[in-house]
C-alpha cells in the first residue's frame, strides 16, 4: 500500500509549514508554525508534564487555528528554522497529518526537510517521532538548500541543470547563503544573514510609527505585513528613489486601507518611502540592525570566495533563491548587479596589482529567479519524491527497528540529483 499512495513533502520553516503530496506544483496547505495549547495554572517541569498527559494533551490548535486564541498560550516551536521544542512538534505533526493531509502515515513514505546545519541529533529525534509515534513506512530527510537548487530546474535547459550552485534561502525568520557542490552542501562556507522577512516587517512597522498616528496599535504588525506583501519593492539606487518620490509623490505614493479590529471603522495611510525602504535593509542591513554592516551581495561573495577553487565559477554562474522574502519586484537583478561589481572591482584590481601582466578571465554572474521560487523548497522536495529511485533511497521502518535512529544522520544524494 504505501509504495502505491504518493508520498508526503513536509517543509517546516520558522514562520510556515508548507505541506502537500508528491507530483503537485504547490503545497496543499501553508499554515503558520504554531501551536495553541492550553496552560495549567500549576507549573509543572517537563518530565511531569509527559507523565500527566491526559484529556489537555489533545486540547490544542495549530495553523492559523492557532492565532488569536484568549485562553490558550501560541508557541512557535520552530527558531530560526531549527526544532527546538520537540514535545510541541510532535502535536503539531499529529494534527498535519491526520487533519490536514488526511492521511493514514502507515501508508505514505514521508519526505521532511531541515534547514543547513541541522544536528544529525535533531535528525534523529525526528525519526522518533515518525517512526515510532506515526509508524511511517519509510523517510527522507532533505536539506532545503538542494531542494531550492532542484526547483531552479523549471527555468533551465535540460543540459544546464546541475546540482551545483549557492542558494539565497530567505524566509520569514532566517536567511542563509548556502554553497552546494553536486548535491552535497559544503557545511563550513555557510553564513548566516541576521536579515530576514519578519525583520522587514518590523523596520516598516517602525517607520509607520514615527509617521501614522491612524494605525490601531495592536493592529501596526499585519499592517505593516500587508503592507510590506501588497506594496514594497527593490530599487536599484535609494537616493534617486528618494528623489522620484519626492518630485511626484502622487505618482509613486500609494494608499492602504484597513479595519479597525475593535470598532470596525476604516483606516487610511498613505504608503510612501517604506515602499523602497522595508527591502533595503538586504542591501543596507545597518538600517535596521547597527551591529552587522554587510550587504547581501557582499555576504554571497565572501561565501563563494571561502569555497574551493575549483567550484567557484559555477557558484558564480548559478545563484539561486528561494524563499519568500527574494519575492520582491527586482530582487535578483538588484543582486545580480551588485555582485557583478564585487567580483569585477576584484578582478580589477588583481590585474592593477601585477601591473598589467595578468588579465583575468570574466567571472560570469548569473542570478537564477523562477516561478517557484516562494515555494522552491516544497516544490524540489515534491519533484524529487516523485521520482522512482525516492523510495530506494528512504530510510524504512525495517532499517530503523535493525540499526535505530542513528540510521537518519545520513541521508544519500540520489537519482537525477547526483
Amino acid at each position: 500500500m504505501a509504495g502505491s499512495l504518493p508520498p508526503c513533502v513536509v517543509d517546516c520553516g520558522t514562520g510556515y509549514t508548507k505541506l502537500g503530496y508528491a507530483g503537485n506544483t504547490e503545497p496543499q496547505f501553508i499554515i503558520p508554525s504554531c501551536i495553541a495549547i492550553r496552560e495549567s495554572a500549576k507549573v509543572v517541569d517537563q518530565a511531569q508534564r509527559r507523565v500527566l498527559r491526559g484529556v489537555d494533551d489533545l486540547d490544542f490548535f495549530i495553523g492559523d487555528e492557532a492565532i488569536d486564541k484568549p485562553t490558550y498560550a501560541t508557541k512557535w516551536p520552530i527558531r530560526h528554522g531549527i526544532i527546538e521544542d520537540w514535545d510541541l512538534m510532535e502535536r503539531f505533526m499529529e494534527q498535519v497529518i491526520f487533519k490536514y493531509l488526511r492521511a493514514e502515515p502507515e501508508d505514505h513514505y514521508f519526505l521532511m526537510t531541515e534547514p543547513p546545519l541541522n544536528t544529525p541529533e535533531n535528525r534523529e529525534y525526528l525519526a522518533e517521532i515518525m517512526f515510532e509515534s506515526f509508524s511511517v513506512p519509510g523517510l527522507y530527510i532533505a536539506v532545503q538548500a538542494v531542494l531550492a537548487l532542484a526547483a531552479s530546474w523549471t527555468s533551465r535547459q535540460v543540459g544546464e541543470r546541475t546540482l551545483t550552485g549557492i542558494v539565497i534561502d530567505s524566509g520569514d525568520g532566517v536567511t542563509h547563503a548556502i554553497p552546494v557542490a553536486e548535491g552535497y552542501v559544503i557545511g563550513s562556507c555557510i553564513k548566516h544573514i541576521p536579515i530576514a522577512g519578519r525583520d522587514i516587517t518590523y523596520f516598516i512597522q517602525q517607520l509607520l510609527r514615527e509617521r501614522e498616528a491612524g494605525i490601531p496599535p495592536e493592529q501596526s504588525l499585519e499592517t505593516a505585513k500587508a503592507i510590506k506583501e501588497k506594496f514594497c519593492y527593490i530599487c536599484p539606487d535609494i537616493v534617486k528613489e528618494f528623489a522620484k518620490y519626492d518630485v511626484d509623490p502622487r505618482k509613486w505614493i500609494k494608499q492602504y486601507t484597513g479595519i479597525n479590529a475593535i470598532n470596525q471603522k476604516k483606516f487610511v495611510i498613505d504608503v510612501g518611502y517604506e515602499r523602497f525602504l522595508g527591502p533595503e535593509i538586504f542591501f543596507h542591513p545597518e538600517f535596521a540592525n547597527p551591529d552587522f554592516m554587510e550587504s547581501i551581495s557582499e555576504v554571497v561573495d565572501e561565501v563563494i570566495q571561502n569555497c574551493p577553487i575549483d567550484v567557484r565559477r559555477p557558484l558564480y554562474k548559478n545563484v539561486v533563491l528561494s524563499g519568500g522574502s527574494t519575492m520582491f519586484r527586482d530582487f535578483g537583478r538588484r543582486l545580480q548587479r551588485d555582485l557583478k561589481r564585487v567580483v569585477d572591482a576584484r578582478l580589477k584590481l588583481s590585474e592593477e596589482l601585477s601591473g598589467g601582466r595578468i588579465k583575468p578571465k570574466p567571472v560570469e554572474v548569473q542570478v537564477i529567479t523562477h516561478h517557484m521560487q516562494r515555494y522552491a523548497v516544497w516544490f524540489g522536495g515534491s519533484m524529487l519524491a516523485s521520482t522512482p529511485e525516492f523510495l530506494q533511497v528512504c530510510h524504512t521502518k525495517k532499517d530503523y527497528e535493525e540499526c535505530g535512529p542513528s540510521i537518519c544522520r545520513h541521508n544519500p544524494v540520489f537519482g537525477v540529483m547526483s
